[in-house]
């Protein structure tokens, strides 16, 4: 496999249910990513867009297809492998926070960096390093009930770039933001990632942040095609 391509899911299939009572959400699901790449998942509600999302960070297995980060076939993998590959090669990005609400934010963003077995200080500084390019340099030891929404969406997307992944998996990441601080989380966000030459997938159903990309593609009744 071409060693340029971070994520590829190959004749994807996904249904819910049992026998005489199921619910195809999508099947013969294929996409590529490259390094550096940022590609929007467009789609109404319900169209699927977390399900793929799911299913690409390991965090649910579909019923055929296969999946390849950095070239390594993941798709029978157990457990304990799956959970070790999401904490190395995946970041997510949600569209609520997550954070820690009794952490500070530096220390929200050091929860993964320890957990790969990174000493204290280490994490501390690269999560002061990430949140510092994000503009939250002044921010550090603010509590999240300390923050604004913008700002508690800025750790979290420093969370998800802290342990340098091979692939960024954001399902709606400014969703629960208005329109302008949504347009400046997302500016950050994508500067972010092309200073440090990351891959995305974005689940999103808005379509100007979507064309601000590198490809757009478009979840409809349980087909993908790109715009």
């Amino acid at each position: 496999m071409n060693n340029n391509i971070i994520l590829s899911l190959k004749n994807i299939k996904r249904e819910y249910g049992k026998k005489d009572n199921k619910l195809l959400i999508f099947e013969n699901m294929n996409i590529e990513i490259k390094k550096g790449e940022l590609v929007a998942l467009v789609g109404q509600s319900g169209s699927g867009k977390s399900s793929l999302l799911h299913i690409a960070g390991l965090l649910d297995t579909p019923n055929e297809g296969e999946i390849y980060i950095n070239g390594a076939n993941c798709s029978s993998l157990s457990d304990r492998k799956r959970t070790q590959i999401r904490r190395h090669e995946i970041g997510f990005i949600y569209q609520f926070h997550h954070l820690l609400p009794e952490f500070s934010a530096i220390e929200n963003v050091a929860v993964p960096l320890r957990l790969n077995g990174n000493t204290k200080k280490i994490s501390h500084n690269r999560a002061q390093e990430i949140l510092e390019t994000l503009g939250m340099g002044h921010r550090l030891t603010h509590m999240p009930s300390e923050l604004s929404g913008g700002e508690q969406q800025r750790v979290a997307i420093a969370r998800a770039f802290a342990i340098n992944p091979s692939l960024i998996l954001a399902d709606e990441p400014t969703g629960n933001l208005d329109p302008n601080t949504a347009d400046h989380v997302y500016a950050e966000f994508h500067k972010l990632a092309k200073e440090q030459n990351m891959s995305a997938l974005i689940a999103t159903h808005n379509m100007a942040l979507a064309n601000k990309m590198d490809r757009v593609f478009v979840l409809e009744n349980g087909q993908l095609v790109e715009k």
